[in-house]
């Protein structure tokens, strides 16, 4: 097989290591081109999109009215699911019970952040803690399996925990942290597979795994999608996505009133999505992906193209503490540094090489497009 010529963005920073990236004649990437086409025009992060999200808002109210709780909001202790909380209390008004999921990786930073936000906001926390052996046993067959993705266990988790809790007790409305502002650049597949496809998990589950996993939290992504939506009538808001969001304004408000404290990196409020994001994937399978993060700053105007530049050609944690995460993780789940060793030197695989749903997914994913639901490019 021919080896491709390497090729970068000339407008953000992606580039060939997300193999299916194409370019045209400006040497504009497939992100690039659908930013511009399908999502700047109708984003409206601004007194427009307040105006169209607040009726929506007002019927949030009027439902919620005789419950303590009128929404739910999972937070993670990071900036995205920090700040939504704040918006939907303060800006809006809104009485959102919070949830927290802890799948046994949060750092200090995390844990302290959640505790200032909650407190500082006057809210209620719910917390669902997984079974450590599920999620251990869970995660060292992911790391067996070889492919990309060995966050798939804690995505899952974390995912399924607040929709299932959300069904079980009827709150309708859930309002999360994912937004344009920082995240229009969704990673490819070959890097982040999904991890609600259960067909993948069990399979990976059923070839490396040692124990049942009774409780581990698990919702389908069509269950998820067709379930939960359409017969229990939840709804999913991206509030974010109505209001101004700057990520430095945003850490600069939080920090100033709440106490909050800023990570390095998006996402690194997990100890283990730290470790697996800026060691196991660059090193092992040569991707950075920071590159979709930093790209979104530069496509919303956070960040220039040479200043992505410049973050991307240095790493995020030096070496004495990647050596130190490393046999953290290791001793973490119950594996020696010599067999964690052995098993980043393995054989690199592919969420094709076991079961998957990829093609119903896919199919699932162009009609969210088509009917105007979902704009980011999913391939």
């Amino acid at each position: 097989m021919n080896q491709r010529t390497y090729q970068i963005c000339s407008n953000c920073i992606m580039d060939t290591t997300d193999s299916t990236l194409t370019f045209d004649e400006r040497g504009w990437c497939d992100y690039c081109r659908n930013f511009h086409k399908n999502i700047l025009p109708n984003w409206h992060p601004n007194e427009k999109g307040i105006a169209m999200i607040t009726p929506l808002i007002e019927k949030i109210k009027r439902e919620g009215k005789g419950r303590d709780h009128d929404c739910l909001i999972g937070i993670s202790g990071g900036l995205d699911s920090s700040y939504v909380t704040y918006v939907a209390k303060e800006l809006f008004g809104l009485r959102p019970l919070m949830f927290h999921c802890d799948a046994g990786w949060n750092s200090q930073i995390s844990t302290t952040n959640i505790e200032r936000i909650i407190d500082g906001l006057g809210l209620d926390l719910h917390t669902e803690v997984v079974n450590w052996e599920e999620m251990k046993d869970l995660q060292v067959a992911f790391f067996k399996s070889q492919v990309p993705f060995v966050d798939t266990p804690q995505d899952l988790a974390l995912f399924s925990a607040i929709y299932n809790f959300d069904a079980k007790n009827g709150i309708k409305y859930v309002i999360t942290g994912g937004n344009y502002s920082t995240e229009c650049v969704r990673e490819c597949i070959e890097w982040t597979y999904y991890s609600t496809d259960m067909r993948h998990v069990k399979d990976v589950h059923r070839r490396f795994g040692k124990r049942p996993l009774k409780t581990f939290p698990t919702c389908d992504i069509f269950k998820y999608r067709i379930y939960y939506r359409y017969v229990k009538g939840m709804r999913i808001i991206k509030l974010l996505d109505y209001v101004p969001y700057n990520k430095e304004e945003a850490v600069r408000l939080l920090s100033e009133r709440f106490g909050w404290q800023p990570y390095p990196q998006k996402h690194y409020e997990s100890r283990f999505t730290r470790f697996y994001e800026s060691f196991w994937t660059p090193r092992k399978f040569g991707y950075d992906k920071r590159r979709a993060y930093l790209s979104s700053l530069v496509l919303t105007n956070q960040m220039t193209r040479e200043e992505a530049l410049e973050r991307i050609a240095k790493p995020e944690l030096d070496e004495k503490t990647m050596a130190e995460e490393f046999e953290y993780v290791a001793k973490k789940l119950d594996l020696t540094v010599e067999e964690f060793r052995e098993l980043f030197a393995g054989k690199n695989k592919s969420y094709r090489d076991y079961k998957n749903n990829l093609f119903l997914i896919t199919l699932g994913t162009l009609v969210s497009q088509w009917l105007g639901f979902e704009k980011r490019i999913f391939r």
